[in-house]
């Protein structure tokens, strides 16, 4: 190589090395965390709002002191309430929104729903409608019948509250074991 082509090459390298403009740099990331922090608060806002509308929903029964032998027993996954028939209006009032861990129990008083983390309730079995198998409900879908979906009445509401069991096998036994419960208490009741 000569030296004028030497000299050329270090004067192209000198003109191509640009400087970061790190002040632009910084705005864009901040002006970035601002909105994300922004539709956050709105998400968070958007949940408070909707408990606020489902504030005439009555507290949530506890589960009475000395139940009897449980019929089904299983832990597994809460994935959230919803109104009756509609999967995706999902219920936040009394912690009904929260998702968590969950063991329930089904006795001949009702199911049990034992929360870690989120609060407990209880479901007269007077007040259980029915169960079925389904794939989703508001915020979660899994595979055809993969989800646990049992129909209550709380208040003058229908509600749909959807499980996971660890081991998706047990969700026919609970489709049929509340059913039969539903059945039973429907037949009795229209006998007096």
């Amino acid at each position: 190589m000569t030296p004028a082509v030497i000299q050329l090459a270090a004067e192209a390298e000198r003109q191509s090395a640009q400087v970061t403009d790190w002040g632009a740099r910084i705005a864009w990331v901040i002006g970035l965390l601002v909105f994300i922090a922004f539709v956050y608060w709105l998400m968070r806002q958007g949940w408070k709002w909707r408990g606020t509308l489902q504030s005439d929903l009555p507290e949530l029964p506890a589960a009475p002191g000395g139940l009897p032998e449980h019929r089904l027993a299983l832990t597994g996954r809460y994935h959230g309430s919803t109104t009756a028939g509609q999967w995706l209006d999902r219920i936040v009032a009394h912690g009904l929104g929260v998702r968590s861990r969950v063991e329930l129990t089904l006795t001949d008083e009702g199911l049990d729903v034992v929360r870690p983390g989120a609060t407990d309730f209880f479901v007269p079995a007077a007040q259980l409608r029915g169960a079925r198998l389904d794939k989703g409900i508001a915020g979660k879908v899994l595979t055809e019948g993969g989800l646990l979906v049992v129909t209550w009445a709380h208040g003058d509401k229908q509600i749909d509250s959807g499980f996971r069991s660890d081991r998706a096998a047990e969700h026919a036994a609970w489709v049929e074991a509340i059913n039969s419960m539903n059945h039973s208490h429907t037949t009795e009741g229209a006998e007096r």
